[in-house]
């Protein structure tokens, strides 16, 4: 069957059309992924900073400057009856040499069971204290309370003076509500890489992003600066 020059010619303007409407709508998902990034970052920024600054019930700066890594996870959704589930969103930094690394994306999320009725959104900030807790970030998904230990974390200025800090514990947790959740549930979380933000950002997974020392805050993607630039204010290297 043989084509006229006008179909050929129809025929290879469609095709070209359908490359850069493809290539138009990448571009356009990759930019909304990028606003998701920035908006996540100022959002766990924001929370930190509010945190720090309420001194007498602030984490204390021993403790940040003994963290591995930290994890914040604004707006955690916590809602139940009678079956529990919390999901949300979070950034993770690593402590470098050159101080804190570019934030990786992670989910949280988990289930638990009680006699429970409610909803709440929570912030959670997580302090990464030894090899093996940060070791358990880089799988694909990381249980808290698995195989590392965590326990609640001090806080306050008499916080150093009064406890051993409980440095034994690989991961210290510090949650801050903003609404009612009634009951008592097992607690039960668990942390996974966000990889389709995390490669829409950087082009590498979360793993890849926490292992690369060499990334400088000048080659960090400019809309989540803020987070390493908000950790390095509370604490030192």
């Amino acid at each position: 069957m043989k084509y006229s020059l006008r179909q050929r010619l129809i025929g290879a303007f469609s095709a070209c059309l359908m490359l850069v409407l493809a290539a138009n709508l990448a571009s356009a998902q990759k930019s909304s992924r990028v606003q998701d990034a920035t908006r996540h970052a100022q959002e766990a920024s924001e929370v930190f900073t509010q945190i720090m600054n309420v001194r007498e019930r602030a984490i204390p700066k021993e403790l940040l400057d003994k963290a591995e890594a930290i994890a914040v996870f604004p707006d955690v959704v916590k809602a139940a009856f009678i079956f529990g589930a919390k999901g949300g969103h979070g950034l993770i930094s690593k402590r470098t040499p050159k101080g804190w690394s570019a934030p990786a994306f992670f989910n949280i999320g988990g289930g638990s069971f009680g006699a429970q009725i409610g909803a709440t959104k929570t912030d959670y900030v997580l302090l990464i204290m030894n090899q093996d807790g940060l070791n358990g970030l880089l799988k694909d998904k990381f249980e808290i309370g698995g195989e590392v230990g965590v326990a609640a974390g001090p806080v306050g200025r008499e916080a150093a003076a009064s406890t051993n800090l409980r440095l034994d514990a690989g991961i210290l947790s510090y949650s801050r509500s903003k609404g009612a959740f009634i009951g008592a549930a097992i607690k039960g979380a668990a942390i996974s890489p966000d990889n389709d933000l995390n490669e829409a950002v950087y082009g590498m997974k979360a793993k890849d992003v926490l292992t690369n020392n060499a990334m400088t805050l000048s080659q960090m993607p400019a809309g989540v600066r803020i987070f390493p630039r908000t950790l390095a204010r509370y604490s030192v290297r």
